[in-house]
């Protein structure tokens, strides 16, 4: 067991760390190696959700899970697939932020469905001990840490302690969507990438740009392999077809190289064999799509999100008053406080921080067809 020293000092370093402006997969290594320290286990799995539907939209396998991928589409079938409580959804919704499998099952847990089928008989873990990293916009991501047959269980003080650290880490995770450069694109435009998936989860069909989408998703090394997103999606999807949802699954993320991307799923009307397919589209995320994430992402209020979209229009302070019909103070003090949390002074760094650090690779660029930036050749 950690002392209370030990602890209270990895709490600073992931504190400072999630202040940084690291990178994303730095962030998560850097502060996983000090929750290491204190919270001992064998392996680990971090993934980045959307806030707006609690989807994976990357994932960081550390420990003997690093580079192991074999059972990631039974795992998104089992997170995504059904209702579990300790499922990141589940927890998202009841306000919970760490659970322990063996305390959440009283020492029997192959009560879950996770552990039973997956992680028991194909990993040996024989503890999970999961933690949502939330903010009023969302659920930002997830880790869950594992323990084997011959470990201690987690403790309650261990995730007391894995409860208080995830606000750094919510605040690290927003931090290192943003902190990705955008480079300019060397691809073709080949517009919405169409999967299509059978009911036996085989890929069998899609278009030439699909291909080219995942392999940019997945070139930053560690950060796994995008068909769990893709299967995530199906999972979601067939939910909706069942009727046990009613929210289209969705998910925005980025690749290495700095674009945002959309991807998101639908269940197909079919005759016989059909009737189980799914199409996943993988598309460019539009300006407004990325505005809102990187608004949630500095913590604005509803107002203050509003006051931002106005100004990346280009309207003064007299026209954003007119426009919220609020006084020209009251709009004053809503930038004064986007500056701040967006560590800009001015309206033109503002501009840039949540516009052409975003689309730098874009600005320039012919118009494509679809009214967006044709990728430069």
């Amino acid at each position: 067991m950690a002392t209370a020293l030990a602890r209270g000092r990895a709490r600073s370093d992931i504190e400072v760390m999630s202040r940084a402006g690291l990178p994303l997969h730095r962030f998560m290594d850097e502060a996983a190696d000090s929750l290491g320290a204190v919270v001992p286990f064998v392996a680990a799995c971090v993934t980045t959700l959307d806030p707006a539907t609690a989807m994976v939209s990357s994932a960081r396998k550390l420990g003997v899970l690093d580079g192991r991928n074999e059972q990631d589409l039974a795992w998104s079938q089992l997170e995504y697939g059904g209702e579990e409580p300790t499922a990141i959804r589940g927890l998202l919704r009841a306000g919970r932020t760490a659970v322990g499998m063996n305390r959440e099952t009283h020492g029997d847990v192959t009560r879950s469905a996770r552990m039973a089928e997956l992680l028991v008989p194909h990993f040996d873990f024989h503890d999970e001990a999961r933690v949502v990293f939330a903010d009023r916009s969302g659920g930002w991501g997830h880790l869950s840490l594992f323990r084997g047959s011959e470990d201690q269980a987690f403790g309650a003080e261990e995730l007391a302690f894995l409860a208080d650290v995830a606000p750094s880490f919510t605040r690290g995770f927003r931090t290192g969507l943003l902190a990705q450069i955008a480079l300019r694109s060397t691809a073709s435009e080949a517009g919405p990438a169409v999967i299509i998936v059978d009911a036996q989860n085989r890929m069998i069909q899609s278009t030439p740009g699909a291909q080219a989408h995942l392999e940019r998703m997945s070139a930053l090394p560690g950060m796994g392999d995008p068909f769990v997103y893709v299967h995530a999606l199906v999972d979601a999807a067939r939910r909706l077809a069942r009727g046990d949802t009613d929210r289209v699954p969705r998910v925005r993320t980025r690749t290495a190289d700095g674009l945002w991307l959309v991807l998101h799923a639908a269940p197909l009307g079919g005759l016989s064999d059909r009737g189980g397919d799914v199409v996943v589209t993988i598309e460019e995320a539009r300006p407004q799509e990325v505005i809102d994430l990187v608004a949630a992402a500095f913590g604005l209020t509803p107002r203050e999100r509003d006051v931002i979209s106005i100004v990346l229009r280009g309207a003064n302070t007299k026209e954003i008053a007119a426009e919220m019909h609020v006084s020209p103070y009251t709009v004053q003090d809503h930038l004064k406080s986007i500056f701040d949390k967006a560590d800009v002074t001015s309206r033109r760094e503002l501009v840039a921080r949540v516009y052409f650090d975003q689309y730098l690779s874009r600005a320039g660029s012919e118009l494509a067809p679809s009214g967006w930036y044709a990728i430069a050749h």
